[in-house]
């Protein structure tokens, strides 16, 4: 006879290797190259000076001795030997709930998984924060896939309760990673509090806030809808059928979205925004990151 645990473990097991071959895909397709030109490019350490050779980038030019020697001179850089990430992962309770076939939650570690397979072909470490309220789990970067994988198991299978703080999590990734990393902050930011830990973790590391957008931020219209907050564990009936009712909850998650993507733009921090799917999507997780990686890749051409 079969233990239900086992059989949860099994089903575990089994989402995190669809979750692999999905992300595999991606990540050696449409995917190939937009990891290591975006990330390589934020990871250049400067060099040397020399003397400027015929096909040099242009943009590589130190007036400074240029003006100084009398002939232009290009700035060199090396790529730093390896890059790391590190996924904050929030655990809170709006994290598994949700009107689509993917929580959140699934949906942050199908995220989590093509980028953190991204850093395995490049040979860079990969680790995990997981907080709510407080840090529930730290595992320390390292490299390899099966260190990946299991950093994958952890974002499904960690327990998600309560209501998220995420000055914690940053406040720790802040003492913990003393060299300069790629942290990759996803939530579905249902909270406050958090700037100023956010802008001096800022300060150190590149910080990329990838912003779960659920469906229940625009529920399809219908009549009598019975509703709960997963966090706080307050329940209510709404009348959907009711413009009035309509029009005050889309004004108040428009405040929301404006009132988080002032203060990320303050914090000085790039938003990933992920549409979780109403319906099953193959492209979903994809779409947002080749918008990221093309919008850094603009970014850094117009520099």
């Amino acid at each position: 006879m079969v233990e239900e645990g086992e059989i949860g473990l099994a089903e575990l097991l089994a989402e995190v290797r669809r979750i692999e071959v999905q992300s595999r895909r991606l990540v050696t397709g449409v995917m190939a190259g937009g990891y290591s030109s975006v990330f390589r490019g934020a990871g250049m350490e400067f060099d040397e000076v020399r003397e400027y050779a015929e096909g040099d980038d242009p943009r590589a030019v130190d007036w400074n001795v240029t003006a100084r020697v009398g002939r232009p001179y290009v700035k060199k850089y090396v790529d730093e030997r390896e890059l790391t990430l590190l996924f904050l992962l929030d655990l809170s309770a709006s994290m598994d709930g949700g009107f689509g076939p993917w929580s959140a939650r699934q949906t942050a570690a199908r995220v989590c998984a093509c980028l953190a397979l991204s850093a395995v072909r490049n040979h860079d470490k990969v680790g995990l924060i997981a907080f709510r309220g407080a840090v529930e789990k730290y595992v320390p970067p390292k490299k390899g896939l099966s260190h990946a994988l299991a950093v994958l198991r952890d974002c499904l299978a960690l327990p998600g309760h309560g209501a998220t703080d995420l000055a914690p999590a940053l406040e720790f990734a802040a003492r913990v990673q003393r060299r300069r990393a790629i942290l990759f902050l996803v939530s579905d930011f249902l909270a406050g509090g958090w700037r100023e830990s956010l802008s001096l973790c800022a300060r150190r590391h590149d910080v990329i806030a990838v912003r779960l957008l659920t469906p229940e931020l625009a529920p399809s219209a219908a009549g009598l809808l019975r509703v709960a907050d997963p966090e706080g564990g307050r329940a209510s009936v709404l009348d959907w059928s009711s413009a009035r009712v309509r029009a005050a909850y889309a004004q108040r998650v428009a405040d929301w979205r404006r009132r988080t993507e002032d203060e990320l733009r303050r914090a000085k921090v790039d938003r990933m925004d992920v549409l979780v799917p109403r319906v099953l999507d193959k492209d979903a997780v994809a779409r947002p990151i080749l918008a990221f990686f093309r919008m850094r890749e603009l970014r850094g051409a117009k520099r």
